[in-house]
């Protein structure tokens, strides 16, 4: 990375996808222990459970912390970018019906 706001968003990426991917296989282990459990032939008599208040309160506030924790970090660095660099090289480059043009 060029700068250190590159550094951070790569990392952030890093770090993003790295939970992601713990979430991926939470979720599916879940579906496969569902998928398991609640099939007929294992479980013949089926339960009586209808409402699942606690857990419909976890599955929604979870989310929800989730988001915020990836929102805090995305922010800053978002704030980061508006700071004014001066670089030492500016290249524009137009993109015309054909060709492209640059300008340094």
């Amino acid at each position: 990375p060029a700068t250190p706001i590159i550094e951070g968003i790569i990392n952030l990426h890093h770090d993003l996808i790295f939970f992601l991917i713990l979430i991926l296989i939470f979720v599916a282990w879940l579906l496969i222990r569902t998928l398991h459990f609640f099939n007929a032939k294992n479980n013949p008599i089926p339960s009586n459970l209808i409402h699942g208040t606690l857990i419909e309160l976890i599955w929604t506030i979870t989310p929800s912390f989730i988001l915020i924790t990836i929102a805090i970090p995305s922010f800053a660095l978002l704030y980061s970018i508006d700071e004014v660099v001066d670089p030492a090289v500016t290249v524009k480059a137009v993109g015309h019906q054909w060709y492209w043009s640059y300008e340094y």
